[in-house]
């Protein structure tokens, strides 16, 4: 199914997916415009979930998809019912506040919005959203005072307010903690299904892969590390490692010790890295049992105080059972564990990494058979020109199960090559957002398929990193969507 994209650049984009799995999606025909380059940062976003507000004449639910944090607040249906929050604000002036919600019905449900008792906006509109799984924002200009404020949403008609999921305070300016993803969320672990940081709250990491290192390690740079984490925005760098094709197997050291040099440089730049054993082919993991061991063993062992890693430990398993597969990881995982009891530990799925679709399964051969450890999350890859409804609604359902993180995926074909469909992939984006999966995308190098973000040539030359001019379309597309990075909540 996916080969094709990894062999050496002589072999070009050959390689195709079956029939029966090529869906002729119809690609966008242009990406959309990215930021310019120049663009000042957005100022940082608390989100403050209403779940753990103070709570007037309301309950908190979950069963209606889509909302972030554990639930959401759905009011009663009478006058007055509120939530309120505390904000912490650094310094006095002006905010944006902006409130997430939903509402199934067709009846308008205005509130006040209120900040330490003063109406901030009368009466504010809370139109249907056509489902209650549809989410809507709204965003109120207030003023903050120093220190602690109260910020409160209350229904003014009988039928009570929307159902309210969280409010979101623009700060200004660096998000509480430091400015890199790192410095802001700490220690990442598994809670439930998600993926949290360090204050307990569920994030979603964004950022890219790189291609092979034994052909591409000229386009991890200091110039384009920084351009990764400051012109792209980027919370995480998938540190791709290839075990055969000309990879770990033929100089352990060599490559052991470049993902070292990686990690120190991302560590360096705050930024999140997945340390990928790229097993490929053969498909089955526990061929590379003992090298993966030895591998792990070195790498918990060094970085073990280190806060911004995961070790992703089955690139893309293929014909090979699920029992297997898990087999695998339940032997690696303690040998990671006995020096590093915290790092989440990523566990790739059947058939490439597609939860058993592209062979015919789904999820629930892992939900009925987990891994039987924990901190752990499993692995999804999408290519968003050949893998449709099918691949999308399996994602869907497992992330409300299982704790996911999609390591891999691109806008074409699962070759890594061909067009683009930009409206499929958005479809994929919108839903891990609303569901915070992680994603890293492939690929961050100058591959000549149409998957590698840069131009041919780019990182022979050095760059030039920042910016869209040397980005091919679908680089441009995803630079586009890493720059807008999670709110990252802290409280």
């Amino acid at each position: 199914m996916r080969p094709a994209r990894f062999w050496l650049r002589s072999l070009g984009g050959v390689g195709t997916l079956g029939a029966a799995l090529l869906l002729g999606l119809t690609a966008a025909p242009t990406a959309p415009a990215a930021p310019a380059a120049s663009a000042a940062p957005a100022a940082a976003t608390v989100t403050h979930e209403a779940e753990n507000a103070v709570i007037s004449q309301g309950v908190v639910e979950s069963n209606h998809a889509g909302f972030t944090g554990t639930g959401f607040v759905n009011y009663n249906n009478s006058t007055g019912s509120y939530v309120e929050w505390t904000v912490d604000a650094a310094q006095a002036g002006s905010t944006s506040l902006t409130l997430r919600y939903a509402n199934g019905t067709t009846a308008n449900r205005p509130m006040d919005i209120t900040v330490n008792g003063a109406v901030a906006a009368a009466k504010r509109a809370f139109p249907g959203t056509g489902a209650w799984t549809s989410w809507a924002t709204t965003t109120v200009t207030a003023d903050l005072k120093a220190g602690a404020n109260t910020v409160r949403a209350t229904a003014t008609t009988a039928n009570g307010g929307p159902n309210v999921d969280h409010l979101a305070v623009e700060t200004g300016g660096p998000a509480p903690g430091g400015k890199t993803p790192v410095a802001i969320n700490g220690q990442l672990k598994v809670c439930g299904t998600k993926l949290c940081n360090q204050y307990g709250k569920p994030v979603q990491l964004r950022g890219m892969s790189t291609h092979g290192l034994q052909w591409y390690s000229q386009c991890v740079t200091s110039g384009s590390l920084d351009a990764l984490s400051t012109d792209w925005n980027a919370d995480v760098l998938r540190i791709s490692m290839y075990i055969q094709e000309g990879g770990y197997e033929t100089n352990p050291r060599k490559f052991t010790d470049l993902v070292h040099s990686i990690i120190e440089q991302a560590t360096a730049r705050g930024l999140y890295a997945i340390v990928d054993w790229h097993m490929l082919s053969p498909g089955d993991p526990n061929v590379n049992l003992s090298r993966a061991k030895t591998f792990f063993t070195e790498m918990s062992q060094r970085h073990a105080n280190k806060n911004n890693l995961l070790y992703e430990i089955a690139n893309e398993p293929s014909g090979v059972s699920w029992s297997k597969i898990k087999s695998y990881a339940e032997q690696l995982i303690p040998v990671i564990r006995q020096n590093d009891p915290d790092t989440p530990i990523l566990v790739g799925t059947r058939a490439w990494s597609s939860l058993g679709v592209s062979e015919d399964s789904d999820e629930t051969e892992i939900v009925n058979n987990p891994v039987n450890a924990s901190n752990i999350m499993y692995t999804f890859h999408f290519y968003a020109a050949s893998h449709g409804t099918e691949y999308l609604n399996t994602l869907s359902r497992a992330a409300d199960r299982l704790p996911m993180f999609v390591t891999e995926f691109g806008t074409q074909t699962a070759s890594g090559d061909g067009g683009n469909n930009f409206t499929r992939a958005q479809q994929y984006i919108d839903l891990m957002a609303s569901k915070k999966i992680s994603w890293s995308n492939w690929n961050y190098s100058d591959d000549e398929r149409s998957g590698a973000v840069f131009k041919e040539g780019t990182c022979n030359k050095n760059g030039p990193w920042t910016g869209t001019g040397q980005l091919k379309p679908a680089g441009v597309w995803v630079r586009d969507r890493a720059r807008t990075p999670d709110d990252f909540p802290t409280s």
